[in-house]
């Protein structure tokens, strides 16, 4: 059933029907819940609907795909010389997709490109082998460094950067990972880079 507080209820099961919708969600402006029914889209009334990635109407009625999942995480499974890193960017690549929901990570240049403004997770761990440098990894977004990592134990064979954090992204934001510091000499197999969407804004 679709609360009677939901504004044009008649014109929203219409709308469903018309976009091929069959998952209707309504809340009036106190709800916290929303009710959803069985479907591939949503129809969502809101007094406020945000035009990114839906299809508003005039009655404020904003329509989103329900399968419009983001989430991806890369690993290094090879520990050869990194070659590839010559490169005057410095990004870390990766070799290996575990999840690429949606296929916003781009194995080739080790980049995810945001489909859609939103709060995302991005974590990551680098590990350096057999290697006495100091390295130190940035999470890049639009070429802007956000957060850092830092290994540097000379006395261990094996040692990780690693952080995390929740970001605002924009759509068509790019975010990766550079080394900033150091050298992966000795390769860097076992690193891992992920992420994925909390929630569309």
């Amino acid at each position: 059933m679709v609360p009677a507080r939901c504004p044009g209820t008649c014109a929203v099961l219409a709308l469903a029907l018309y976009l091929g919708c069959g998952v209707v969600l309504c809340s009036g402006q106190n709800d916290t819940e929303p009710i959803v029914l069985e479907g591939k889209c949503l129809v969502v009334c809101d007094s406020n609907p945000s035009s990114d990635g839906a299809v508003t109407s005039s009655l404020g009625i904003s329509v989103r795909s329900a399968g419009a999942k983001v989430a991806f995480s890369a690993v290094r499974g090879t520990n050869h010389e990194p070659s590839e890193m010559s490169n005057t960017s410095m990004t870390i690549y990766f070799d290996q997709v575990l999840v690429n929901i949606g296929n916003h990570f781009d194995l080739k240049a080790s980049v995810f490109q945001a489909p859609r403004r939103g709060i995302y997770s991005f974590s990551f761990h680098v590990v350096k082998v057999y290697n006495r440098q100091t390295i130190q990894v940035n999470l890049m977004q639009n070429d802007y460094p956000v957060i850092s990592a830092f290994a540097g134990d000379q006395d261990v064979t094996r040692e990780a950067a690693s952080n995390g954090v929740l970001l605002m992204v924009e759509r068509d934001d790019r975010v990766y990972l550079k080394l900033e510091r150091g050298t992966l000499m000795g390769g860097w197999k076992y690193s891992t880079f992920s992420g994925f969407l909390v929630f569309p804004l």
